[in-house]
């Protein structure tokens, strides 16, 4: 388990640089991430320390569906290091950034992930909310999402997303 779980800060982002690439060797997920700091788009970004260093983070992206004024938000990426996964510290990041969120009355969460991995946060298989580009049938499963609060389980339409996530390889693998 983590020590500390705290907001990022811009001096976290050299050693989260280095932390992606370990958690994702097979995946570039640092022009989204250099994207999202970047672009000043409303986000949540926590990182987890242990024995003084950063091991862990997670990204929560504000975002819209279709007109509503549901309050909601797109969960990934979130990263830990190899030599601490299987710790808790990924679970962890992201119990703390749905309890700041349902603080600030983010009422629906929605992920692009495994299933079997996001299901034991209570996400569940998405339907009613499409994303910004058409998901492969192989990856649909992964499509979910969860309520933080009453009232918006009915809601439905497209999800309106940032531009940092505005990009058809992020919602489907390269043609």
């Amino acid at each position: 388990m983590p020590e500390l779980i705290r907001e990022s800060v811009a001096s976290d982002f050299p050693v989260l640089e280095g932390l992606y690439p370990l958690a994702f060797p097979d995946e570039d997920l640092l022009p989204l991430l250099r994207d999202l700091f970047a672009s000043g788009c409303d986000l949540l970004s926590l990182v987890a320390e242990a024995d003084g260093a950063v091991v862990g983070h997670v990204v929560f992206t504000m975002v819209q569906v279709g007109r509503t004024d549901v309050k909601a938000a797109l969960l990934g990426p979130v990263a830990v290091g190899p030599d601490r996964q299987k710790q808790g510290i990924g679970s962890a990041l992201i119990e703390r950034g749905f309890s700041l969120l349902a603080d600030e009355n983010v009422s629906r969460i929605f992920v692009l992930g495994d299933p079997a991995y996001y299901g034991r946060f209570g996400f569940g298989p998405e339907s009613k909310v499409v994303t910004p580009f058409e998901i492969p049938v192989e990856w649909r499963e992964g499509w979910q999402s969860r309520t933080l609060s009453d009232g918006a389980s009915d809601v439905s339409g497209t999800l309106v997303v940032p531009e940092p996530w505005n990009k058809r390889d992020l919602w489907a693998p390269p043609e």
